[in-house]
């Protein structure tokens, strides 16, 4: 891993790269070229992953970058030039031309005259000249983002953007309560024993809350223990009691983001401080630590789900507790979007965290996932989270890794099969080994989860696919629209079917499949695919479904996700009460006709079989 040394002072300007504008700057106290990963993001470009990592020293911090794209044309003084720039996290500055670039084009800057003179790949001399506006500023600085006012909407609203809360939320229509079954009892707990550092943080956050008048010291005779939670920062927050709350499918959120191309990302500055307790519940949120027993006044909430503000919003508008996503077809829309949003936060007095916030993004991260208008996919960080995962030596780490890759199943063929091996290791009376079987699985779904591919938004108007197959090892299946993949599915079969003949386990999947992508299907067209021609006469009156047969050979995507198991069978005619149970629950129609490979024998040759039988000799 190479340290890269501070920045020193540079010259910017405005140039193009690959036709698209980008703030360059030229700095000859960098080592090597750099690319903002939001600008990257934003204009499509592809960022190839690098085994070797980059540290990057700068004033005050560092960055770590394993990111570079490959094959840029940048236009400087009428002449095109190449940079292959290594990916920095961040956003403001689009470009940092450093010394490796700079070295091998002979550059020679002229803080001065503000120019820059460069060889290019036809061995002319090109100069560079900056415009009059031009900023000598330092790289870090320069990265640390765009400025509230430099942004198109969001300068008009700078008060909903403050550097801290200011105090007690306003008194609202709406109050948190905490309703208890009638005679409860209070629970009290003590505290639990913590490390020095956290001792120490949480001298500073009750220090913190007390002055901002969030809590109290308290009475009460109910007490729950403060613990604390690692943030991304590796700041600790922290916490009590984890609230009990159903949050929305997350497939579900972004269903409604098709055809969406601009995206804007408001993060609630601790949106869970925005809403007070009600007066005779205040008691109840007591928590008890080494230095007292204390109260909250305001509490730990899902803000805007509990005051419904954003509700009728949902066409252009996606909500995940204190996460806002604002989605537009047009940047016209977004700009009008984006105004009705910061319109209600200033209106009902809800504070956002600027420096979380992201704005009038063609490509954005959101709830673990990468958004655009080409569709989903998984979000680098999240998958370098997975790749430094260290073998798992108990229960509770298998658990824990398989919660963290199944978040991506629906990217990956065949998930449950591979993860078998694991998931064996979490059954109870089950002893804990990791063979070689457990490796290969683990190492298998860290390899595709960074070879995973951008899914498509579903389209309801138009027709649907869906290929299924089956095996004595799991169920898969695949939703697919115009050649592109939806989502993937798949499960682990489960006891009792593990002695299912061929034609059930095959009829089964396809009810895994509708029932499981109902939302998309019911009432739409759907061509179901499968490789067990039989089925081919099974419809349902519900689905617009037609299916057909697909020979086991062209059945590619689906039959890898079961591993197809083979055979023998005399005969595959569907009986509507062994293999059609499931179906029922859908209100589907079995059609008794299509015998395939059936052996039927006429009576008479059978009465003479059995004739002959009783004649033979003694």
């Amino acid at each position: 891993m190479e340290e890269i040394p501070e920045g020193e002072t540079i010259m910017t300007g405005i140039f193009l790269i690959n036709g698209q504008p980008a703030s360059v700057l030229f700095d000859s106290g960098a080592s090597h070229t750099f690319i903002s990963q939001e600008y990257a993001f934003t204009r499509g470009f592809p960022i190839t992953k690098m085994r070797q990592g980059y540290l990057i020293t700068a004033p005050g911090h560092q960055l770590m970058t394993n990111g570079v794209v490959w094959g840029l044309q940048l236009e400087l003084g009428g002449e095109s030039f190449s940079i292959h720039p290594l990916v920095l996290p961040g956003r403001g500055i689009s470009l940092i031309l450093g010394m490796n670039w700079l070295k091998d084009h002979k550059g020679v800057m002229d803080l001065n005259a503000r120019t820059v003179e460069l060889i290019s790949k036809d061995n002319q001399r090109v100069r560079v000249f900056l415009p009059d506006n031009v900023k000598e500023v330092p790289v870090v600085n320069a990265l640390a983002g765009p400025e509230i006012e430099s942004i198109p909407v969001v300068c008009e609203f700078s008060d909903v953007f403050p550097e801290d809360l200011p105090g007690l939320p306003p008194d609202r229509e709406v109050e948190f309560s905490i309703e208890l079954v009638p005679g409860t009892a209070p629970i009290y707990w003590n505290p639990y024993k913590i490390a020095p550092r956290e001792m120490a943080e949480m001298k500073v956050q009750i220090e913190d809350l007390l002055n901002k008048g969030f809590i109290r010291p308290s009475t009460s005779p109910w007490g729950c223990p403060a613990i604390f939670v690692e943030k991304k920062d590796k700041s600790l927050r922290m916490l009590t009691i984890k609230n009990k709350y159903p949050l929305p499918r997350i497939d579900f959120l972004f269903d409604q983001l098709l055809g969406a191309k601009v995206f804007s990302k408001i993060d609630l500055r601790s949106g869970y401080h925005q809403i007070k307790v009600r007066k005779e519940d205040i008691p109840k949120t007591a928590f008890t630590t080494r230095y007292g027993l204390f109260e909250y006044l305001v509490i730990l909430l899902h803000v805007l789900d509990e005051l419904n503000i954003l509700a009728e919003l949902d066409k252009f508008v996606v909500v995940f507790i204190d996460d806002i996503l604002v989605y537009s077809k047009t940047e016209a829309e977004h700009e009008q979007h984006l105004r009705i949003v910061l319109s209600r936060l200033r209106e009902h007095k809800l504070y956002a965290k600027f420096s979380k916030c992201a704005f009038w993004l063609k490509k954005i991260s959101f709830l673990g996932h990468v958004l655009s208008a080409d569709g989903i996919e998984v979000d680098p960080e999240k998958v370098e989270e997975v790749l430094k995962w260290k073998t798992p030596e108990t229960v509770t780490e298998v658990r824990s890794f398989l919660g963290l890759a199944g978040y991506y199943r629906r990217f990956i063929q065949d998930f449950s099969r591979i993860a078998k091996p694991m998931t064996k290791l979490l059954q109870k009376q089950v002893k804990f080994t990791w063979g070689p079987e457990c490796d290969q699985a683990f190492q298998t779904l860290k390899t595709l989860l960074t070879t995973a591919p951008v899914l498509v938004q579903p389209d309801v108007s138009k027709p649907f696919k869906v290929y299924c197959d089956a095996s004595g090892i799991g169920l898969g299946c695949v939703l697919m629209q115009e050649r592109r993949v939806v989502a993937f599915a798949s499960r682990q079969l489960k006891k009792h079917e593990e002695h299912y003949p061929t034609h059930d386990l095959e009829q089964a999947v396809v009810v895994h499949a509708l029932k499981i992508w109902r939302h998309y299907l019911l009432g739409n067209v759907c061509h179901v695919y499968t490789d067990h021609k039989s089925l081919k006469y099974i419809f349902t009156q519900n689905y617009d479904l037609e299916i057909h047969y697909h020979p086991e050979k062209a059945n590619v995507v689906a039959d890898a996700l079961s591993r197809k198991a083979h055979c023998n069978c005399v005969t595959l005619r569907p009986s509507e009460e062994s293999l059609c149970w499931e179906l029922e629950k859908l209100n589907l129609e079995i059609v008794q006709q299509g015998t395939v490979a059936a052996l039927q024998l006429d009576m008479s040759i059978k009465d003479q079989i059995v004739q002959l039988w009783w004649n033979r000799p003694a």
